[in-house]
């Protein structure tokens, strides 16, 4: 009965058994009747049966080998070498390997002789063997560098202990003539400018200065990612195209101790149908005779993933300013001009020409920023309103790094709520003991009971959702006019507690302080007095006014219910919040009634660090003081916070918008880096 040796008293050529537990095993043939010549790749192990080339009568063998190779048998025989005949089982496995590259084919040997009882020799089996060391590499732990063979480079996770490579969308443009994203050129080669937006992939080989005759090195992908990335090839000057939809095999050549590299593009972002994972492969293709085809021999795998579009919250640091210049808006641009420069950062205007009178500056895009360990910039998401501000973020801000990406649905299927002064993100927050470090996407819907309720697009929303890092978060806009959530809500840094405050309007703070107003003997302080030929209104008079105050009673309900769905999804407390004093009246819209602000809706602000440019509200005045500026004034001192109030009266309140609707703000990224989430 045959019986196992301890690894410790085992010869040096069977204590090697790890060597041979490679996870890419290839079955190899013994021929006594024919000389093999084998292409091995380092890290693989060949596996052989040594009965099923055995002549007949074989009860022995022996098995011989130059110094580069390697083997063992299975099972193990107590013996202490293979030098001399030992007893042939049914189900001995001959496994080899190699410990380096070959210099020339053919260099290294490996015969296998076979006896008969009187261990006479029968024959032997020749394997002629030629190593080749071949590695295709990406930078799978994400340190900026292409490492070799890196384990983990075939598989993606996420977290700080994570791996996988990063792509990203090459949507910016580095050619500005006849301007299209970089993605989106039909070209079949890019320059070096564009290398820093794409991911490197290096092809590493190590072996004789070629391979053995009709061998075959080839780079594929599936259909499904065809349609996603693009890869080139490093050439003299320029990158040629190699993979893509229409080409999705290459041969590849070898060159001996050398390595090629490669530079992959993304062309598509995570969408509803594309979780954002990318496989690229590589095979050696063995000839069987001519005219048979190649049979892999061995195959090596990247994954890649594209990298998200990700938002920006108000307490991030903002870096450039964004609004309209309009024939009617000089009063706002003052304002504005004015808070951004003393702030300290960049006010870029968009003057009529390009506007064509359209001055919602938020409803017409969103910034935000796509990053990896070796780039990132910024990408403006375009949204589906398409009015005349349609052409601003393609024409004036795509260029190089910087990027642009849109969702285009039916026009029919567009609404106000596919603006994006209905889209923000919250800072970061942990909620239930899960952290989110990028915030949470918030956009407004209908109502869920709604059967005739106004939407954001599914394609729109299908694409947040893809994202995957900030999580959307869904709240009810549809009870207002516009139907937008920055009507209502607007997030400020603060210093304590989660670092920022929710700040939500509030009918009933509103009331309360014209309550408190009355009671003191102000009664009949006047709003928008200071307004040319804007009837004005005394606080007795809206306190009188019960259909307001239904209307409001509605109003304050409706963000009540966002405000539970913000303390849930956020894990706030009412410690985190603050409620301004924000009335709204209730207007007619096709047989339902919608609710706009009365007066300029302080919530819809623009944060530029530290100081707030909020709506001039046009409030009753006590001692030449407007109340509701005073109250804005405490409660945002608290915090460390300067307001400034814009007068938008007339070029933007009265058209159903403010601050924040008429701007926008570019911010820099977040230090953290989203590949670091814990999923």
């Amino acid at each position: 009965m045959q019986s196992t040796m301890q690894s410790t008293s085992l010869p040096k050529f069977l204590r090697q058994k790890d060597e041979f537990s490679s996870q890419y095993t290839r079955t190899c043939r013994l021929d006594v009747e024919k000389r093999q010549s084998v292409l091995y790749v380092l890290g693989t192990t060949l596996k052989a049966s040594l009965n099923r080339s055995a002549p007949p009568k074989t009860k022995y063998f022996s098995v011989k080998c130059t110094d580069n190779v390697q083997y063992i048998i299975s099972p193990l025989l107590q013996t202490t070498s293979y030098l001399s005949p030992v007893p042939l089982m049914d189900n001995s496995v001959l496994l080899i390997t190699m410990k380096e590259a070959s210099v020339h084919e053919n260099d290294n040997k490996l015969s296998v002789w076979y006896y008969d009882a009187d261990k006479t020799v029968l024959d032997k089996a020749v394997l002629h063997l030629t190593g080749v060391d071949i590695s295709l590499d990406v930078d799978a732990d994400r340190d900026g560098f292409v490492e070799k063979n890196n384990p983990n480079k075939n598989t993606w996770k996420w977290g700080p202990h994570g791996h996988g490579a990063i792509l990203l969308v090459n949507c910016d443009a580095e050619s500005l003539y006849k301007k299209r994203p970089d993605h989106e050129r039909n070209i079949k080669r890019r320059m070096s400018s564009d290398v820093k937006d794409m991911s490197p992939m290096v092809l590493r080989t190590k072996g004789p200065a070629k391979l053995p005759e009709g061998y075959k090195l080839v780079l594929h992908i599936c259909q499904s990612d065809g349609e996603k990335i693009r890869v080139f090839i490093s050439s003299v000057d320029h990158y040629p195209l190699v993979l893509y939809s229409a080409s999705l095999s290459k041969e590849i050549p070898y060159l001996g101790n050398d390595e090629i590299k490669f530079y992959v593009e993304g062309v598509k972002f995570p969408d509803k149908d594309f979780d954002g994972l990318i496989h690229i492969n590589l095979s050696l293709l063995e000839p069987i005779s001519e005219g048979i085809p190649e049979t892999p021999i061995f195959t090596d795998a990247v994954v890649f993933r594209v990298a998200p579009w990700i938002m920006t919250p108000n307490t991030l640091r903002p870096v450039e300013v964004f609004v309209c210049s309009t024939k009617d808006n000089y009063k706002f641009l003052k304002g504005m001009k004015s808070l951004v420069e003393s702030s300290g950062y960049k006010l870029k205007i968009c003057h009529e020409y390009m506007n064509r009178g359209d001055r919602w500056m938020q409803d017409e895009l969103e910034f935000g920023y796509i990053d990896s360990p070796h780039h990132g910039f910024p990408v403006v998401l375009d949204s589906p309103r398409d009015q005349q501000l349609d052409d601003f973020p393609y024409d004036v801000l795509l260029g190089p790094d910087f990027g642009y990406v849109t969702r285009e649905p039916k026009r029919k299927d567009v609404s106000s709520l596919d603006s994006f002064g209905n889209l923000e993100v919250s800072p970061p927050v942990t909620v239930n003991g899960k952290h989110y470090p990028l915030g949470r996407i918030i956009i407004g819907v209908a109502f869920p009971t709604a059967s005739k309720g106004r939407n954001m697009t599914k394609m729109v929303q299908d694409f947040l959702w893809a994202q995957t890092v900030q999580e959307p978060i869904a709240l009810f806009s549809d009870w207002l006019e516009v139907g937008h959530v920055d009507e209502f809500m607007s997030f400020v840094p603060a210093k304590d507690r989660k670092g920022f405050r929710l700040l939500l309007a509030s009918p009933d703070a509103g009331y309360k302080l014209f309550k408190n107003l009355q009671n003191d003997g102000h009664g009949d302080a006047k709003l928008f007095e200071d307004i040319p030929d804007e009837p004005t209104i005394t606080v007795n008079e809206i306190l009188a006014d019960k259909i307001l105050q239904d209307e409001n009673n509605y109003s304050q309900s409706c963000i009540d219910w966002n405000r539970d769905v913000l303390k849930r999804e956020l894990g706030l407390d009412d410690e985190d919040i603050i409620d301004l004093p924000v009335l709204f009246k209730l207007v007619e819209d096709g047989g339902q009634y919608r609710a706009l602000a009365y007066y300029p809706d302080m919530v819809n602000m623009i944060v530029l660090g530290e100081n707030l440019g909020i709506p001039k509200p046009f409030g009753p005045k006590v001692n030449g003081v407007c109340a509701l500026e005073q109250e804005m004034v405490s409660l945002m001192g608290n915090l460390g916070l300067t307001c400034t109030f814009i007068d938008d009266f007339t070029s933007y309140h009265k058209l159903m918008g403010e601050v924040h609707c008429g701007s926008n703000v570019r911010r820099s990224p977040f230090d953290f880096k989203w590949w670091n989430m814990e999923m």
